[in-house]
């Protein structure tokens, strides 16, 4: 009958299985004692060796051998090794034995003392139930189901506390015991008859007894009395098996409730730079590793310490003396030479009955911080010592901090409230406070002018004679070497009083027409805006223009022959007026563009009366000769028929010479003074009349060519 296979997420500890029933005969109880780690030890004493198994089973068949090692925390020992069976030595000291018999076994190197004993057990069964050996605490321990004929066993099935924790055909399994374990293991094995009957057989049961892994930790101190103040080393003692070389324990130190150091370390040593006498204080430590997790904790133990008294008690400032600035910290620093215990510092001032701070701690010095320190906390400071034999005072020193200079303040000041070029001014720079001596800067936009000292503090000035150049933004600076403060800018605009302007005429003539307009242009080449400038002919006001940011002015004149004569043109800025030289213009009668233009007009109309005057003569005497017979009808014709009657018979009239008339010339030619930019071009308007007022074909020509011809002067010209 087989048992049912149930597995249990805990099995990897070995807690929990689930029974199976067995039949068969009552079981026997086999006591496997398995070394796991050394039990605990003397401080200082030998650790133990560690015996060894090969094969690594703790039971046998009988009629086998297992051979014996002896191991302590070097190496294997190979000669003067010590054997004991069932408590009694054996004559046997190589390193190794060979046994085939049941009982008890242990064994001692000359670099350990004597291992925990290892029962081997030689079984006359068909099927035993094997552990592996040696195995430690919370480490894994191999169970092997081993028959005789392991050919005909088909399932193999383990138990513990009578709850299977599994099965397989060929395989062994791992459990993980706890410490002090008392559970019991067993297995069975099933196979099938040839008749196909099945058979099964059960092991003897075995308990394995689990010891610690280490042994709990001890801890110790060096020097065992220490004087207060001086270096303590403490170990926390204990150790691993040889065969757990690749297990790691890790320390960690404890005073009353607080760990010490950084926590938890590989070194089982830490070491107390200074050690003080904290009365009833009591120390310990733990050990543990990490893979398995287990830790031990060792028992609390207290150190007894040795106090001195203090001495040679000294007083120190930092920043030190004489380089204190008004508004920094101030540390003053109290040591003592030699001393021990918890030692109360304080800190004074003369003239002051209470005390700056107290401090009690376990250090040779200790730390006073004033924060902000200000001009009126100079004076004479001492500090005391005292670890409980009374306080010890040091030397006297005196602390005066040093005051930076605080931001300036810029005043510039003239002999009138709008600065004029040629003032002289004085920049006046001044640092409310500020330790002596103290350096002042100028500037003028960030250029620096010149710098003037103040040995005793206060203020300082420097004199500037003004220029044009001199408007812009002034700043001061001053430095005691504590530091550098630079004031607000202060803007300063000079006002520069007009130049004599120049008077210029456009266009640039001395005779000018009647008619044309003539620019006056008046301009000053310095002076601050806005300018006003004035216009005079003859010393008589013509008009006024402003330039409201600066440079010059126009005014335009429309000459009649009134404007000969002398002309010129003030400035002022209210800073003075200033005139300019006078200029002289004599004015002609007639404007020449005029002149030009009826002269080219008189001409082209004289020679378009002759031309039209010739062109009537010879019409006449064409007329004349044709009605006489002279001229053929058709001379220069080609053959056809005769023109209409009307066309060969003119009015007499067109017979008579043509009488042309120059009639009167009008024109709206401009000065090309007053001409602008986009108007229409002078024009000439002339008409030109027909003398006789009886020509039947009058009308018609007059049609076509009735009223004023607009006609460009010049072009009228250029066409006659």
């Amino acid at each position: 009958m087989f048992c049912e296979h149930r597995w249990d997420r805990s099995l990897a500890f070995g807690e929990t299985v689930f029974p199976c029933p067995r039949p068969g005969p009552a079981p026997m109880l086999l006591w496997l004692l398995l070394i796991l780690a050394p039990g605990r030890q003397p401080a200082g004493a030998l650790p133990k060796a560690l015996l060894l198994l090969k094969p690594p089973w703790s039971t046998a068949f009988e009629g086998e051998t297992v051979t014996l090692f002896c191991k302590d925390h070097h190496s294997l020992a190979w000669e003067y090794v010590s054997w004991y069976h069932n408590e009694t030595p054996l004559r046997k000291q190589s390193g190794r034995l060979q046994i085939s018999k049941s009982g008890h076994y242990r064994c001692k190197t000359q670099r350990s003392s004597l291992s925990d004993p290892v029962h081997v057990q030689f079984l006359p069964d068909w099927l035993v139930l094997q552990a592996s050996h040696p195995a430690f605490e919370r480490d894994k321990v191999v169970l092997r189901c081993r028959g005789k004929e392991e050919e005909d066993i088909m399932e193999r099935t383990y138990y513990k506390n009578e709850e299977k924790i599994g099965s397989s055909y060929n395989s062994n399994i791992t459990v993980y015991p706890a410490f002090n374990d008392d559970s019991t293991y067993r297995c069975t094995a099933s196979g099938m008859y040839i008749l196909g009957m099945s058979w099964t057989e059960t092991s003897r049961p075995l308990k394995i007894q689990v010891q610690e892994l280490f042994p709990s930790p001890v801890l110790t101190a060096s020097p065992s009395w220490p004087i207060e103040g001086s270096p303590v080393t403490l170990t926390c003692e204990t150790w691993l098996p040889p065969l757990t070389s690749r297990t790691r324990l890790q320390f960690c130190f404890f005073k009353e409730h607080r760990a010490l150091g950084a926590g938890w370390s590989n070194s089982p040593e830490l070491q107390i730079p200074t050690m003080w006498s904290e009365g009833t204080a009591s120390y310990w430590c733990q050990a543990r590793t990490v893979i398995p997790r287990i830790l031990k904790t060792s028992p609390r133990s207290q150190i007894r310490v040795h106090r001195v008294p203090v001495s040679d008690v000294n007083l120190e400032t930092q920043p030190p003396v004489g380089q204190l600035i008004e508004g920094e910290d101030l540390v003053l620093i109290c040591s003592v030479a030699a001393g021990t215990g918890t030692v109360t510092f304080s800190w004074h001032r003369e003239g002051s009955e209470r005390s700056l701070g107290r401090k009690t701690q376990n250090a040779l010095s200790a730390e006073l911080r004033i924060a902000s320190v200000r001009e009126q906390d100079a004076g004479r400071y001492y500090c005391a010592a005292d670890n409980l034999d009374g306080p010890v005072l040091s030397k006297r020193i005196r602390i005066t901090p040093r005051v930076p200079v605080s931001r300036p303040v810029l005043t510039i000041r003239g002999p009138r409230s709008q600065a004029v070029e040629g003032d002289v001014v004085e920049l006046r720079c001044e640092a409310q406070r500020g330790s002596p001596p103290i350096l002042y800067r100028f500037y003028h936009e960030d250029v620096p002018l010149g710098s003037s000292s103040a040995p005793s503090g206060g203020e300082a000035s420097l004199n500037l004679s003004l220029t044009a150049e001199h408007s812009g933004n002034y700043s001061c600076e001053a430095n005691n070497s504590l530091r550098v403060q630079r004031s607000k800018m202060v803007s300063l605009s000079i006002t520069v009083p007009v130049s004599h302007p120049v008077l210029t005429l456009n266009p640039d003539v001395a005779q000018a027409m009647v008619g044309d307009v003539l620019e006056l242009r008046c301009e000053a080449q310095r002076g601050s805006p806005p300018i006003l400038y004035w216009f005079y002919h003859e010393d008589v006001i013509l008009g006024n223009t402003s330039a409201p940011f600066g440079g010059g002015a126009s005014f335009n004149l429309s000459l009649t022959t009134e404007h000969s004569g002398n002309y010129s043109c003030g400035a002022d800025n209210g800073l003075g007026a200033q005139s300019s030289e006078t200029v002289s213009l004599n004015i002609t009668g007639l404007c020449k563009n005029k002149v030009t233009h009826i002269t080219v007009g008189v001409i082209g109309c004289l020679l378009s009366m002759l031309g039209l005057a010739a062109t009537a003569a010879l019409v006449g005497r064409f007329r004349t000769q044709r009605k006489s017979g002279a001229i053929p009808r058709n001379i220069g014709s080609v053959p056809g028929p005769d023109p209409p009657a009307q066309a060969l018979h003119s009015p007499p009239s067109l017979s008579r010479p043509a009488l042309m008339e120059l009639q009167p010339l009008y024109s709206n030619a401009h000065s090309p003074r007053t001409h602008q930019k986009g108007e229409e071009p002078a024009i000439v308007y002339s008409e030109v009349k027909r003398a006789d007022p009886y020509d039947p074909a009058r009308q018609d020509r007059e049609e076509a060519a009735e009223g004023y011809e607009n006609v460009p002067c010049t072009s009228l010209a250029l066409d006659h």
